[in-house]
């Protein structure tokens, strides 16, 4: 629905990742005049796995986007438990947690919604905000072209900063990273494998949890696996000294590798594209400051752990539009109320992922020990249906399914 008073309305995207793709969409449909700067040269291509969960996927429903979007499960997928040594028994996969959600990478969702923009939608690349000054009745941006360096100032009723964890528009607008980044003294690194594990199928999932380190591959159904390193590290900035396969290697030694992990170290190393970096998440007292407000990671990063940063994102962009289309003459009102409604859903993520993160890398012995005995436990003819039952009907699926946006 298009609103009139909106029509002549500019607004500036900064980030055309998941949420900033969403959020130029929606608002785009409710009239307004999206303007979109990435700092790349070029759109992103594959990406690391991600889920989709039933928030995001109603989002997508209604952005007209979800038919589009691959989901990458493969139908005979299993995912194995193993040892350094090859020891295997079936586990537990990321699909079958509550929620069920879709398997994808971050390209799939990405390019379901940048199909879905107008041609009229300005793009423009390596590009990036470098002042935002703002009055009662709207925004001046500076933006710069990173190669030329030719820096032009423009005008804008609105600027949502989707710029990501370390959002170029927060620290403009509301300090330095130092006042939200949280960090989890963790480490995430993550590509796309080459070919498949040797003595595996292609559609074998696999989980290597060690006390204060894991290593996951997820299957896909006409793509190669990707894999997810996670390690606890005390020094974070000692990890980004050394090349990304350096810290790696040190992460998960000294002990010998093995087959399986010694493979997966291997094709990372050999990885043209990888995803390397420190796990925060950003926590704000106010995601909006007059006329710019953020969205998506860069304003509440649930963390990979988390497994809804592409829903909440998709999510949040879609009821952002939904608040503007409601009090098309109040932006002031709109925001207030557009956070009033989201922040709840996303405090209760954000605490959630810490116990995602055990899930995920087990922080020492016990917790490594508690993981194997509950992930045993789920095989077990009686006890695992249980259990099950009780996870699709607690509290952490029906907030992944929460359709946080409904109008």
């Amino acid at each position: 629905m298009t609103n009139s008073t909106t029509r002549s309305q500019r607004v500036l995207v900064v980030g055309l990742g998941i949420s900033g793709i969403a959020t130029a969409l929606r608002l785009h449909r409710l009239g307004w005049k999206p303007v979109v700067v990435e700092r790349a040269p070029t759109r992103r291509q594959g990406g690391y796995f991600i889920g989709l969960f039933g928030t995001g996927k109603a989002s997508a429903a209604r952005l007209g986007v979800l038919e589009s979007i691959l989901n990458r499960q493969h139908p005979r997928s299993i995912t194995y438990e193993l040892d350094r040594a090859g020891h295997h028994h079936k586990g537990m996969s990321f699909v079958e947690l509550p929620g069920m959600p879709y398997a994808l990478l971050r390209g799939d969702v990405e390019d379901g919604l940048f199909r879905a923009l107008p041609e009229e939608v300005e793009i423009r690349f390596s590009t990036v905000p470098t002042r935002i000054v703002q009055d009662e009745h709207g925004v001046d941006v500076t933006m710069t072209h990173t190669k030329t360096g030719m820096a032009t100032t423009e005008r804008f009723e609105l600027v949502v900063g989707a710029d990501g964890m370390r959002s170029t528009v927060r620290q403009l607008v509301f300090g330095p990273p130092e006042d939200f980044l949280h960090p989890m003294n963790y480490m995430i690194a993550a590509s796309i494998l080459s070919k498949p594990i040797a003595g595996f199928s292609s559609h074998d999932g696999l989980i290597l949890a060690e006390a204060g380190r894991s290593a996951w591959v997820f299957p896909f159904a006409n793509h190669n696996p990707a894999v997810l390193f996670s390690y606890r590290a005390d020094d974070i900035d000692a990890q980004f000294r050394r090349r990304p396969i350096e810290s790696l290697r040190e992460a998960f030694g000294p002990q010998p590798a093995g087959s399986v992990l010694g493979q997966l170290l291997d094709d990372f190393g050999a990885a043209n594209e990888y995803l390397f970096d420190s796990v925060n998440q950003v926590r704000m007292e106010r995601w909006h400051k007059g006329r710019v407000v953020l969205v998506g990671d860069s304003a509440w990063c649930l963390t990979l752990y988390s497994g809804m940063g592409a829903s909440s994102g998709m999510a949040g962009a879609e009821l952002l539009g939904n608040m503007l289309e409601k009090y098309p003459d109040n932006l002031g009102r709109a925001l207030v109320e557009w956070e009033a409604r989201l922040r709840p859903f996303i405090e209760y993520h954000q605490s959630q992922a810490w116990g995602m993160r055990r899930f995920f890398t087990p922080a020492g012995e016990a917790e490594r020990a508690m993981r194997a005995t509950i992930i045993k436990a789920m095989g077990l003819p009686i006890i695992g249906p249980f259990i099950t039952k009780m996870n699709q009907g607690g509290r952490r699926r029906r907030m992944q399914m929460l359709d946080i946006a409904a109008p």
